[in-house]
This record gives C-alpha cells, sequence and structure tokens, in this order.
C-alpha cells in the first residue's frame, strides 16, 4: 500500500493550523481550529483506509481482496457527525459569551490569577515532621491480648 505524499503533506498542514488555532483566546479562532483539525482526522482516517475498492456489497464474482474497507467510511461519517455537534455546541458558547460580554475572548479570572500568585506553601505539607512520632512514653510498652476468647463455657 502507498500513501500519497500530497495528501500527508496536507494532513500536516491541517493538523498544525488547527493546533494553533485552538491555543488562541478567541472563540471564533477556537471554534475554526476545531474544524481545521477535524478535517485534519478525516483525511487521516481516509488514508489509512487503505485502497479503493468494490463496493461492500457481496457479489459471488468478486474475491474478497477486491472490496474496499467498510470500516474507515463509518469511523469518517462519526468524526463528520461529532465534529458538527462540537461546532454547534461552540457556537452556543460564542453567541452566549458575546450577548454578555460583547466580546469572544476568554478572559482571565480573577480567582485563577489570585490563586497562581499564592505562596506554594502548605503548612500540612510541608511543615517538618518531629523524628519520633510514637504517642507513647518508654520503651517498655508492650502490647497485651486482654480479648483471650475460652469458648462459651468458659
Amino acid at each position: 500500500m502507498s500513501t500519497n505524499i500530497t495528501l500527508l503533506i496536507v494532513m500536516g498542514v491541517l493538523f498544525a493550523v488547527g493546533i494553533y488555532l485552538l491555543l488562541e483566546r478567541s472563540l471564533t479562532r477556537v471554534l475554526l481550529g476545531i474544524v481545521v483539525l477535524g478535517n485534519g482526522v478525516n483525511l487521516l482516517i481516509l488514508s489509512a483506509g487503505g485502497r479503493r475498492g468494490e463496493a461492500p456489497l457481496y457479489q459471488s464474482a468478486l474475491g474478497p481482496e477486491q472490496y474496499s474497507d467498510p470500516l474507515p467510511q463509518a469511523l469518517i461519517l462519526t468524526a463528520i457527525v461529532i465534529t458538527f455537534a462540537v461546532t454547534a455546541f461552540m457556537l452556543g458558547i460564542i453567541y452566549r459569551s458575546w450577548v454578555i460580554s460583547r466580546a469572544d475572548v476568554v478572559a482571565d479570572d480573577v480567582e485563577d490569577l489570585r490563586v497562581s500568585q499564592q505562596s506554594t506553601f502548605d503548612f500540612e505539607e510541608d511543615s517538618p515532621v518531629p523524628e519520633d512520632t510514637t504517642e507513647f512514653e518508654g520503651d517498655d510498652f508492650v502490647p497485651t491480648d486482654t480479648t483471650t476468647d475460652k469458648g462459651p463455657g468458659a
């Protein structure tokens, strides 16, 4: 099986552009990144599907090696539906963000900034632990068995 080098280059460019757009702060660019990345995944599944063949409908005159594999086609269809659903969800988020704040940029959360500027010292985890952690005085403590069971008739 030989893979078209042009298809691989297009896939690489789609993945690079999609990931670059996903890392932006604008929700519109994130949406475009998801769509471009979804198309790159579809091309990846298509190229991994192997060579072209006849439709996967049984014909007695054809051997099994002449059929095309229907699994990549089903996976691409599933990926298209998932990308559409994520796109619809992101469009809802973008619209809601635009209605509330008139911007589609993800802003820094004030509480997250406050937490990130706090000291990383935790008193319970980072305080020194004393060498001797036993709560008993002296070394002569020997546990005794006070629950000796001598049976029901003892």
